[in-house]
């Protein structure tokens, strides 16, 4: 039997950028590119390093769980009682790059985090796109 109710959901968004991985990975792993895009935060691309992103409405602790430079970057995202991971996963693409990250561990009634990070999201990649159409190559 497969109880609904008990499962945990996940946040998907995917999309396309005009930009080599290395240059999104840039604005993933450098403090400043992600304060521009995401929230201020004392980010290190180091296995296991414990960070905070922190914004208007408070803050998020995390954890750096795997890091392969311009692949695949995942941490912990703790905040208001989500206990949930994200997942950066590069892809080239032609001449750009295909994006997915991936939000896991929304647990049943935790309805409003889990529309939160869907709108969020989709949000946070659309400035991550502005800042890299700002960043040299």
């Amino acid at each position: 039997m497969n109880d609904t109710s008990l499962q945990t959901r996940t946040v998907t968004v995917e999309r396309e950028f005009a930009h080599p991985p290395e240059k999104i990975w840039r604005a993933l792993t450098q403090p400043h590119l992600i304060e521009a895009w995401l929230m201020k935060n004392d980010f290190v691309p180091a296995l296991h390093h414990r960070f905070k992103l922190s914004g208007d409405w408070g803050s998020v602790d995390c954890e750096v769980l795997e890091i392969e430079p311009n692949r695949s970057l995942s941490y912990t995202w703790a905040a208001m009682g989500l206990d949930s991971v994200v997942t950066w996963t590069l892809t080239p693409a032609g001449a750009g790059t295909h994006l997915k990250v991936e939000q896991t561990g929304f647990q049943p009634g935790q309805d409003a985090a889990y529309n939160g990070a869907k709108y969020g999201w989709n949000k946070f990649t659309t400035a991550l796109d502005e800042v890299l159409a700002k960043l040299d190559d």
